[in-house]
């Protein structure tokens, strides 16, 4: 999805557009799509991509679920929108920042978007913390089902779903989620231990129904009965689908 905001964070315009297995398929897709904001004068541009990015040159290093590989984004987007302000980052730590700014009392912020893959943003005092820019949590290796797996490919709404053949939209029975969450509580709980935050946000495709599993999660950890990891207050995302865009606006105003 790509966004026009005004100076005071609301959304002018917006347009939804696939994204193309091929690199190249892409950029002509949001080449169309960017025609359709030509009536905007953009004086800033903040694109968020799903992996490993070389912040320094704007390149897409290597994508969670997609195969491009050391794509030149921003030099691309500069080719479309001329000598502006580009900035790139990673799409779950632009959607932690968009969400913990909601929550300014706390000054630790963990946020995990669970959706096609799961990702995390660490966000203290308000900011992407650039220490743990690169953490990839979904990638954590942890044992399930008697062997060492990447928490994504058993926890993620992607295996949600090759699981249970229904998109997590559509499974409303508590015994699907309460079995999911026996998926989710490894992760979580080494999450927790390693970052210490004050504050969980849950966000992405599947975060958008934590009503639907949250307390089971939140109650499941608790009876983990670690003193050495407190369980802080775990919450669904404002915006659990639109955080990411919003988390663009968000980084552009603190670093344009």
């Amino acid at each position: 999805m790509g966004a026009v905001f005004n100076a005071e964070g609301q959304i002018l315009a917006r347009q939804k557009f696939s994204t193309p297995d091929k690199y190249e398929a892409f950029t002509s897709e949001l080449q169309k799509a960017l025609q359709n904001f030509s009536e905007y004068e953009i004086s800033a541009c903040c694109c968020a991509l799903p992996g490993r990015i070389d912040r320094k040159n704007g390149i897409g290093v290597r994508m969670g679920n997609l195969v491009w590989q050391n794509v030149p984004i921003k030099k691309d987007l500069e080719s479309m929108l001329g000598q502006i302000n580009i900035y790139v980052e990673n799409d779950a730590k632009l959607a932690g920042l968009s969400e913990a700014l909601n929550h300014k009392k706390y000054k630790k912020v963990v946020y995990l978007t669970i959706g096609t893959g799961i990702g995390i943003g660490i966000i203290i005092d308000g900011k992407i913390n650039p220490e743990f820019a690169d953490s990839e949590v979904g990638n954590m290796m942890l044992e399930h089902n008697g062997k060492l797996q990447k928490w994504e490919d058993f926890a993620s709404g992607k295996a949600l779903k090759e699981r249970y053949g229904k998109l997590a939209s559509e499974i409303d029975d508590p015994k699907i989620w309460a079995k999911y969450v026996e998926d989710l509580v490894t992760g979580f709980e080494a999450t927790l231990a390693a970052f210490q935050p004050e504050m969980v946000i849950v966000g992405g495709g599947v975060g958008a129904h934590f009503n639907k599993f949250g307390e089971i999660l939140i109650k499941r950890l608790k009876g983990l009965d670690n003193k050495m990891v407190p369980i802080p207050p775990i919450i669904q995302a404002k915006r659990p689908e639109e955080a990411v865009i919003y988390g663009c606006y968000d980084y552009i105003i603190q670093h344009n």
